[in-house]
């Protein structure tokens, strides 16, 4: 695992510390005639040749600068404005792919998952997939025989804002919980009611706001019932696993 870390570290490193505003523009404008990619991508190779120090992995660090180098020209190349956030995932998740396979390779780690605790795991991504979208569509349901005639009107939020601010604040709750931090729960819903309903007292409006009180009760109630579910059920499995 150590090779691997080296291998992250480095990509970090260069990626995200070395790399300015103005490298990543010079990038987008001039595409393969930008010395600052070529530069970039040498960058990446030395740290990383510093960080495994072995002259022998010459040839995977050949494949991480030649890889490296291709990604970053076809995000120049391909990506538009309104695909910043989808090239940026597809850009970083094609590094990791190539590092990993590069580790692989070299190290040749036991990925067996014998032992692998696969049903918790199953439980788990079971609860964060339910507290994402499922959630959403049960609360807008519930609550839309409520929905207040205002409630677009005055609304100028961020395109899709409010679901992902419920994903998060869902998702953290189930991490809190299941770590048995239970006052970070309480702080969350503290902080978010301090924020969300000083906007809606400026507003004067009593329906919108007790539609968004209504909606956020529902997701953090939901949020907790299925927590304490996922805890319960892992927590009958390890004692089940112990005996």
């Amino acid at each position: 695992m150590i090779l691997l870390a080296k291998l992250l570290l480095a990509h970090l490193t260069v990626d995200f510390v070395f790399q300015s505003d103005a490298w990543i523009r010079e990038r987008e404008l001039k595409k393969h005639r930008s010395p600052k990619l070529y530069l970039h991508v040498l960058l990446h190779g030395a740290l990383t040749w510093l960080l495994v120090w072995d002259i022998a992995f010459w040839l995977p660090i050949v494949v991480i600068v030649v890889s490296h180098y291709l990604i970053d020209l076809a995000k120049a190349i391909f990506q538009r404005e309104d695909t910043r956030i989808r090239w940026f995932v597809l850009d970083q998740t094609l590094h990791l792919i190539v590092l990993f396979l590069v580790w692989t390779s070299w190290s040749k780690p036991d990925l067996s998952l014998a032992g692998f605790p696969i049903e918790d795991a199953l439980i788990l991504i079971t609860a964060a997939v339910f507290l994402t979208n499922p959630t959403s569509v049960i609360i807008k349901t519930i609550i839309s025989q409520w929905t207040p005639d205002t409630f677009y009107a005055v609304s100028t939020s961020l395109p899709d804002a409010g679901k992902y601010i419920g994903f998060l604040e869902r998702l953290l709750v189930l991490m809190f919980i299941l770590a048995g931090h239970w006052q970070a729960v309480g702080f969350l819903l503290a902080a978010k009611s301090v924020f969300r309903f000083g906007n809606l007292k400026e507003s004067h409006d009593r329906k919108l706001t007790e539609y968004v009180l209504i909606g956020t009760l529902l997701s953090f109630g939901i949020a907790l019932a299925v927590s304490f579910a996922a805890s319960f059920i892992l927590g009958i499995r390890s004692i089940d696993n112990s005996l």
